[in-house]
């Protein structure tokens, strides 16, 4: 990352008010300086030349005047730097949010989630560093060195050129120190991240580990990482310690040079005390910014690694172009010619279908037909094309306004039952809460029963269930129009599964638009609609298309067959279910 990468001015703006306001505070600083050093010079000058007391203590009541005030002025600068930092790293954070949220699954299923929170945690706050110490020092060398070179050279040009020539040789040796600097810094991180992603790994499996009596295995394991993390930070804490002996072994010579050519010149008579004195009280103070930006540098490294693991993704999220605000006819889930596609290649489709508000349906395909695929585009996590609508919008963030959902994977947190189930809810409705799950077929499940990370302490079928309760509240709480549950039935028994359905049935029966993925037999025969990829076929006890010839009350109905009792298609029959044979 460079010193100031132009992304950060991008993403968050209030950078560009710290760099301004910590420009004009560097400005004030070096007139305090250089009235620091003029006033000192005229003190020590005027003392040799035996000026009475009174002229003398003038001097130096404007000489504590202007220490208090680099003394506020340094206060200054570092309250402004803190506070700067703080809404930066505050508006960076939200961007990042908002970038997890634009990519969706789909752009996120490439980083690791250990990594995302590494960023989004530890490597905001180690930004904290690049604002308080580094980025001040970046300024007065952008700021305060200029001036100070252009105060000495005017009074006396030789030490001006020797001041020119020399400055240099300090970004040399910055530039060198920090290539070697950078690589430890990338292995630094690279390290934590690897124990941050086996760390959580380790905590996920410990059930399966403990198990088969294995977790004493990753010990070891653990403790490796951990050694290599701790090596890797003691090899950049000694470069950091290293390379301040070289800035301050450089800066120390080239002010040695400076003032053995002043101490010469004015043995020699060329050169008057006032003038020499002065630019070599000023002349430390030229090299100053640039020491401390080596020296500061160290101490930033980590938060510029995580502020461009940051932009990657905020970049990422740049090209998610978002989709223009637009209603749609009906109120319930509309599919009209819906390619699903990853990385630009599509998967699966085209699908039609419609799934209209007051009707349960069921989108069946055996696994790996694409239904999570296509569940994910009407979400808005996964690229498409044609037209998806949800309670009459056809924008995603419309969409996600207007669905309640659950995914296969419960996803619950270490808390209670009742903070699962209202989850994002600041002030959870506990009547609401115990409706949630009696809806979802839990009204056993106790809603201050704590449940540890990845709903540790429920069984698969309760953390499922407490999973639909969850989409169930968030369907009340925000009066949401359309309900979908991805294969919510899977680890329930049969007498659960029926009494799931029925509350969906019933959750239906209040004009919500209820899509369930499922291939399971109950599921699909309780259904109003059976939708599959590739067609639609409905039923209200059976269904059947393509071609097959009306007969015992079976009829057309917009090119869809349709009879009582049973389904067919393609010749086959199968009665109270659906068989599907593709040509």
């Amino acid at each position: 990352m460079r010193p100031l990468d132009p992304r950060l001015l991008r993403y968050a703006g209030a950078t560009r008010v710290t760099l301004a306001t910590g420009a004009l505070v560097t400005v004030l600083q070096t007139a305090a300086v250089v009235a620091f050093a003029w006033l000192v010079t005229r003190l020590v000058v005027r003392a040799i030349a035996g000026a009475p007391f009174p002229e003398l203590s003038a001097l130096f009541a404007w000489l504590v005047l202007v220490v208090v005030a680099r003394g506020v002025l340094l206060w200054l600068a570092e309250a402004v730097s803190a506070r700067g930092g703080a809404t930066v790293v505050a508006q960076l954070r939200e961007q990042l949010v908002d970038a997890f949220g634009r990519l969706g699954p789909q752009g996120l299923a490439g980083r690791s989630s250990a990594d995302l929170t590494l960023v989004a945690g530890r490597g905001m706050d180690a930004l904290d560093g690049y604002f308080a110490k580094y980025l001040p020092q970046l300024i007065g060398t952008a700021v305060a060195m200029p001036l100070l070179v252009l105060v000495i050279g005017w009074q006396d040009l030789t030490s001006g050129i020797i001041l020119v020539l020399t400055l240099p040789l300090i970004p040399v040796f910055m530039v060198l120190v920090g290539w070697a600097t950078q690589a430890a810094q990338k292995k630094q991180w690279a390290a934590l991240s690897t124990l941050s992603r086996g760390f959580l790994d380790v905590v996920a499996g410990l059930p399966t580990l403990t198990l088969f009596g294995r977790q004493h295995r990753q010990e070891a394991r653990i403790r490796q990482v951990s050694e290599e993390y701790r090596a890797r930070t003691m090899t950049v804490l000694r470069m950091s310690f290293l390379s301040g002996f070289v800035l301050e072994l450089a800066a120390s010579l080239s002010v040695a040079l400076i003032a053995v050519a002043i101490g010469l010149r004015l043995l020699g008579g060329s050169l008057d005390l006032s003038v020499g004195l002065f630019v070599l009280l000023l002349a430390p103070e030229a090299f100053l910014p640039l020491r401390n930006v080596g020296a500061s540098y160290h101490a930033a490294t980590e938060g510029m690694e995580a502020a461009a693991k940051a932009f990657e993704v905020l970049d990422a999220a740049q090209d998610v172009v978002p989709e223009a605000a637009a209603a749609a006819d009906g109120e319930g889930l509309v599919f009209s010619d819906v390619v699903v596609s990853y990385d630009g290649i599509p998967v699966d489709g085209p699908f039609s279908g419609a799934v209209r508000p007051g009707t349960l349906a069921v989108l069946s395909a055996p696994s790996g037909a694409g239904k999570s695929s296509l569940v994910a585009a009407a979400l808005g996590f996964a690229a498409c094309t044609g037209v998806i609508s949800a309670g009459g919008r056809a924008d995603a963030a419309g969409r996600r306004e207007a669905i309640a959902w659950a995914g296969q994977r419960p996803g619950l947190r270490a808390g209670t039952i009742a903070e699962n189930v209202a989850l994002g809810e600041t002030a959870p409705d506990a009547a609401l809460v115990a409706e949630a799950l009696r809806a979802a077929a839990a009204p056993e499940l106790d809603p201050a029963l704590l449940v540890g990370a990845g709903g540790t302490g429920l069984s698969g079928g309760q953390a499922q269930r407490v999973a639909v309760a969850r989409a169930v509240y968030r369907l009340r709480a925000r009066s949401c129009r359309v309900l979908i549950l991805d294969e919510p039935t899977s680890a329930l028994d049969a007498d659960t599964e029926r009494a799931l359905v029925a509350s969906l049935r019933a959750v239906a029966a209040e004009g919500v638009a209820v899509l369930v993925v499922s291939h399971r037999e109950a599921v699909v025969a309780a259904a109003d609609e059976v939708l599959e990829l590739g067609g639609a076929l409905e039923r209200d006890g059976a269904l059947e298309r393509d071609g097959v010839s009306e007969h015992e009350g079976v009829h057309e109905r917009d090119g869809i067959l349709e009879r009582d009792g049973a389904l067919e298609r393609s010749g086959v029959l199968q009665n109270g279910g659906l068989s599907d044979v593709r040509h």
